[in-house]
Formats: C-alpha cells, structure tokens, sequence
C-alpha cells in the first residue's frame, strides 16, 4: 500500500504542473490586472511603475516560471490588492470552508445512507417512490433558490437563524453561536448531495440485495435486519464511496459559492474578491488548493476502497 501512495503522489506532480499552466494561461488570457486600476487619476508613468514592481512587463512563460520558482520554495506570493502573503490569506480562511464542508458532508451522509437503504429494501412500494421522488427533487432545487427560501423562512419570517456571517456581531461566539450560522448554508449544500446519494445507494444495495449469498443468509436463519447490515450494506460501500469521492471535489465548489450567499468567511469571499479584482496570485493559490484537494480524494477513495474491501490490493 505504501508503494501505491508512493506511486500516485509521483503522479500527481506532473497533473498539478499542468493544472497550473492552464490555469495561469487562462488568466492571462483575461488581460492585465492593471486595466482595472486604469483612470484620469492614474497616471501612464505610474501604471507603468507598478507593472515593472510586479513583473507583469516580462513575457507570459517568464511569470509564470518565476511564480512556478517561488511555489518550490513554500512561497505563493504576495497578493496584488491587499498586500497580503497569499499563503497567509487562505491559511486564515480554509479552517471555515473546511467545517462547512465537512458537517455539509456528514449531515448529507446521515440523510442519504438510511434513506437509500430503506429505498432499496422497499423497492417499488409507496415509500420507495416517495423517497425517490424526494431525491429527485433535492438534486435538481437550484442552490441559490434554497438558500433565498431558507432565509425567507427562518430569518424574514420566524426570526429564529442568522442569515449572515460565522458569527454574531459584538458578541462572543462559540460553538451555539457558530453552530447557528451553519444551519442554512449546510442544509443548502447537505440537501443537494443527499439526494443524489439517495439514488446510488438505493441502486448499489438493490444489486447486492439480489446476490445468491444473501438468499443463504436468509436460509441459516439470520434476522432480515442483520443481512442488510452485515452483508448487504457492507458490501455496497464501494460504489457508495466512489460516489463520496467525486462529490468531495463538487462540495468544494459548492462551498465557495454558498459562502457568497450567507457572506461565511471562507474562501468563496476571497475567491470572487480576488477574480473581479484580477488579483492573480490569489487566484493561483485557490486554483492550486482545489487541485490538491481533488487529487487526494483521488487518493483516500483509492485506499477506502482496500479498506471496505480486502480483496483489493494495490501493487
């Protein structure tokens, strides 16, 4: 097993080189963060000063070696509207945008896995259309649409939940205050995965549930519950993980954009204050984090897999 994470996180340094040229081409392609400083108070001279401190007037293939340089070196460079380290600036914002995720991800699991199951076992009946259809319509609601609604709802109408922020203005915070602004941005993103979970749980335990080692289990006698949990639900973990896995890189983006919604200090802020100010060294940081987040989902869904399954080795 060692070897083979060995092996993959060799791979991964060339896939992130080539992420990292397509992202900074396609920047370069949006043109000069200069051009939004451009105006009657801006002088030519000075325009032309900044560029220089910046390194923007050297070819395109030479600022992104030099910023490539730097990467080796720990460093992300130095944002271009702040002044900050970039580095600095996403070590300050991931922790929220990780709790977010992470809770999203758990709360979404703790709906999908019962539902599923249930679905599957149910299969054609009433409750298992209804659980279908339910699924359905979790997926398809448009985020920003369930986030207006929840605010609506639990802020405009029953004044019961923050609409805005990690924590309360002027007051302590701690965990009920965090706790409280979470409720809606991880119901917004739980709800949508869960009910795309819902669906490939239902149809990895309707395909383990026809298996002729269950019909055994049943014939010595084990209890109904006992098969679904020890047989046929244990052995549905795989497709139920690959399809964790591929989520994990779709909850980031998701997260970002929630963020914007509830104003949750994460990266989704930094990331659209940075894209409309063409804060290039920024966006590079953030483009390189969500490489490296989806590599190693690659990676933890790989070794799951021998985990759930011992029959898997990797070589």
């Amino acid at each position: 097993m060692s070897k083979y994470i060995l092996k993959r996180l060799l791979i991964a340094i060339p896939t992130l080189l080539g992420i990292t040229m397509i992202d900074y081409a396609i920047m370069c392609f949006a043109g000069s963060p200069l051009e939004m400083l451009q105006g009657a108070r801006i002088s030519q001279e000075a325009l032309a000063v900044r560029e220089q401190a910046l390194g923007l007037d050297k070819p395109v293939y030479v600022q992104y070696f030099l910023w490539l340089g730097q990467l080796l070196q720990g460093n992300l460079g130095i944002s271009m509207k702040t002044y900050e380290p970039v580095a600095q600036m996403i070590a300050s914002r991931v922790g929220p945008t990780l709790l977010l995720m992470g809770v999203s991800l758990i709360v979404s699991l703790f709906l999908a896995v019962p539902a599923g199951v249930y679905s599957a076992v149910h299969q054609y009946s009433k409750r298992d259309y209804a659980v279908v259809t339910s699924s359905f319509f979790a997926s398809s609601i448009p985020g920003s649409f369930l986030s207006l609604l929840l605010v609506y709802l639990f802020t405009v109408k029953l004044g019961i939940l923050p609409s805005s922020g990690m924590t309360t203005l002027g007051s302590a915070g701690g965990a009920a205050d965090v706790a409280a602004h979470m409720v809606m941005p991880v119901l917004v993103l739980s709800i949508s995965m869960a009910g795309t979970n819902i669906r490939y749980i239902r149809s990895a335990v309707l395909e383990i549930l026809s298996q002729d080692y269950l019909r055994t289990a049943r014939a010595k006698g084990i209890g109904e519950k006992l098969v679904i949990i020890r047989h046929a639900f244990k052995n549905a973990l795989i497709p139920i993980i690959t399809v964790v896995g591929m989520q994990i890189p779709m909850l980031f983006s998701g997260a970002v954009i929630v963020e914007l919604l509830f104003s949750w200090p994460g990266l989704g802020l930094m990331t659209m204050s940075a894209i409309l100010s063409r804060d290039y060294p920024v966006i590079m940081g953030v483009c390189l984090m969500s490489a490296v987040v989806v590599l190693l989902a690659n990676l933890i869904t790989d070794i799951l897999y021998a985990v759930a399954d011992p029959t898997i080795r990797y070589n």
